[in-house]
């Protein structure tokens, strides 16, 4: 359910990210009996997946073979919902400020205040924008052929798209294009790919042209892209295209902005510095998901579920000392929940006098 930004209640915990990783954590809060709050500054549910990939198949997720991106977050939501979160999106949240008996006021960009006695922040990267193609002469063609990112690939069928870029971002859209796009080429300025390394043995099988060491120049046409213009920095070759659609994927510029204000500690790559328990050096405020930071931390959606899992079950240790960490296996902890809750319900039995 979707909550006015002007409630007042004191949620034990609040999460701070809608995406993957804070749906889950808002799932294991409520499956400890945590009233639990969930904030985001987009206007919709599901974060980085739902606006970089939403179309796009996710296959590092346990149990599933591929799960497209917006179907994962529909997943999550459905599980989410049965503990009734309240949800508060379209807001960012600007001030962080502790109170009185430890708890926590956050302040909201719309002047909006939330009180909660923990805090989980799984905000992804921060406030992300796509890296610019630093090319005028090509950014002048945005909404008229030229893309940042793929939303929805039924949008180019049917049409030539050239895509730049060499991370797993332009190689896994250069790859679910196929079939798709009436005909594909790829260019990258660099002398070797930054993707993992099967999506560039399955770009090497796949028969789409790709150019490297290759940036494009400038394109052309009339009211939309026609024609691309791109230049081997080595060899100095040029070449020209027929193009309906350039796609640029060269990554995307984080940026941490108010979270910097809030006395957290932070390690490199934009970062937030937790323990082994994913609390931050702030009592109570725990991170997950990209934005945390440790030795050996893996940036995977599959890693940032068991960091949402363990955030979660120490922050309810950390309101109820008396709490397990460990909630028990949930085969048994939900059926013995389930089974308390039917007792709690008044009897609809049909008594006669």
């Amino acid at each position: 359910m979707t909550e006015s930004s002007a409630d007042k209640r004191v949620y034990d915990v609040t999460v701070i990210g809608a995406g993957p990783v804070g749906l889950f954590a808002a799932y294991y809060a409520g499956l400890r009996d945590l009233p639990v709050k969930i904030v985001d500054s987009l206007p919709y549910i599901g974060g980085q997946v739902n606006t970089l990939y939403p179309k796009k198949p996710v296959y590092d997720v346990a149990g599933c073979p591929a799960v497209v991106g917006e179907d994962l977050v529909k997943n999550l939501v459905e599980q989410v919902q049965q503990y009734n979160p309240a949800i508060v999106l379209g807001e960012r949240i600007v001030e962080l400020h502790r109170q009185e008996g430890g708890h926590y006021l956050l302040k909201g960009d719309h002047g909006s205040e939330h009180f909660t006695k923990t805090i989980i922040i799984t905000a992804g990267i921060g406030v992300f924008a796509p890296r610019k193609l630093e090319k005028p002469e090509v950014e002048a063609w945005l909404g008229r052929g030229f893309y940042y990112g793929v939303l929805d690939p039924e949008e180019f069928r049917g049409k030539k798209v050239m895509l730049i870029g060499g991370g797993d971002t332009a190689l896994d859209w250069v790859l679910a294009l196929k079939g798709i796009a009436k005909s594909l080429v790829l260019v990258h300025r660099s002398a070797k790919f930054t993707a993992h390394e099967d999506s560039v043995k399955k770009l090497m099988a796949s028969g789409i042209p790709v150019f490297m060491t290759t940036e494009v120049e400038k394109v052309a046409g009339n009211s939309r892209i026609e024609r691309a213009s791109t230049l081997n920095k080595l060899t100095q070759e040029k070449k020209e295209f027929d193009v309906d659609a350039v796609v640029c994927c060269i990554g995307y510029a984080a940026n941490l902005g108010p979270l910097r204000n809030w006395g957290l500690e932070f390690g490199p790559g934009h970062t937030i510095k937790v323990n082994h328990h994913m609390e931050t050096n702030l009592p109570g405020v725990y991170a997950a998901g990209d934005i945390a930071g440790f030795e050996g931390k893996l940036k995977l959606i599959a890693t940032g579920f068991g960091e949402a899992a363990t955030a979660a079950n120490y922050a309810a240790h950390h309101i109820n000392p008396s709490a397990k960490i460990f909630p028990g296996y949930s085969t048994n902890f939900v059926e013995e929940k389930k089974a308390k809750e039917a007792e709690r319900q008044p009897s609809t039995r049909n008594l006669t006098p």
